[in-house]
């Protein structure tokens, strides 16, 4: 948990026929990846042709499986906040692979990103600006102090220095889930230099950036948030801030997604 962020309980919640998004909230959805075989053939048929041809090409059937789960809830998700059917929406993508809305959808406002890591996947939402959102595996990484030294700014370099050995971990997956979710909002993804921007990531200290181009005031106008969606995972949302500074932060409500659980559960996660 970050000082000051009321971690989220992630309750289970199935989907209602249509979703409400209202303004100033960010509403994030964990998925289970690894679901029956049915519910996997289920999902398979709402993709496109080109999302099949995509799915095809991953070597192996675990790979396969989780795009195809990650794709067809998300156009459950989607379909729900615009009240249509999943299988009828398009994408267009961006210059670096980022997807939107495509007519007739493009001007509804909604915003959206993926992630996926091992068996889970994190998708956010939110009615106007561009969101990021990232999730990581707590995997072993023996080699993370020479990773961070090739990728991160120096300033982050010397924090993760000064966190405790057994806190190292947690600390690299911090920094690397904000940084992966602010490039992930300004759809770029890794293409742009990690080292261009510089984040906090000390076990306990809030999520925020610190730096933007050697720019404090501009890394001020993001908003992160740390996520924690199941033991062994830690995410982070990024949205550029629209609003005055000094007004409400965004309200960032959190569920995990479970086909016939309860509807209406909510839990705000701050």
């Amino acid at each position: 948990m970050t000082a000051g962020d009321p971690a989220p309980a992630w309750p289970r919640r199935g989907l209602p026929t249509a979703l409400d998004l209202p303004a100033g909230e960010i509403q994030i959805w964990a998925i289970p990846l690894d679901p029956p075989a049915e519910r996997v053939a289920a999902l398979a048929r709402t993709l496109t042709p080109d999302e099949e041809a995509r799915a095809a090409r991953f070597r192996f059937d675990v790979h396969r499986r989780r795009y195809v789960v990650g794709r067809g809830v998300l156009r459950e998700l989607l379909g729900a906040y615009l009240r249509v059917p999943p299988a009828a929406l398009r994408f267009d993508y961006r210059k670096r692979g980022k997807p939107d809305l495509a007519a007739p959808w493009r001007g509804s406002g909604l915003a959206f990103n993926l992630s996926n890591s091992e068996d889970l996947a994190l998708a956010g939402f939110v009615a106007g600006g561009d969101l990021g959102v990232d999730v990581e595996f707590l995997k072993e990484m023996p080699d993370l102090a020479e990773i961070a030294t090739r990728f991160f700014s120096a300033a982050e370099v010397a924090a993760l220095a000064g966190v405790p050995a057994e806190r190292k971990k947690e600390a690299f997956f911090n920094c690397w889930t904000r940084k992966e979710a602010y490039l992930k909002a300004v759809g770029v993804g890794l293409a742009a230099p990690l080292d261009s921007f510089a984040v906090t990531l000390a076990p306990g200290e809030a999520p925020r950036m610190l730096t933007l181009q050697g720019d404090r005031e501009r890394a001020a106008g993001w908003f992160f948030r740390h996520l924690e969606p199941r033991p062994q995972y830690l995410g982070a949302v990024a949205i550029e801030r629209p609003m005055p500074a000094g007004s409400a932060e965004p309200r960032v409500v959190a569920w995990t997604y479970e086909p016939g659980a309860s509807l209406d559960a909510s839990t705000p996660a701050g």
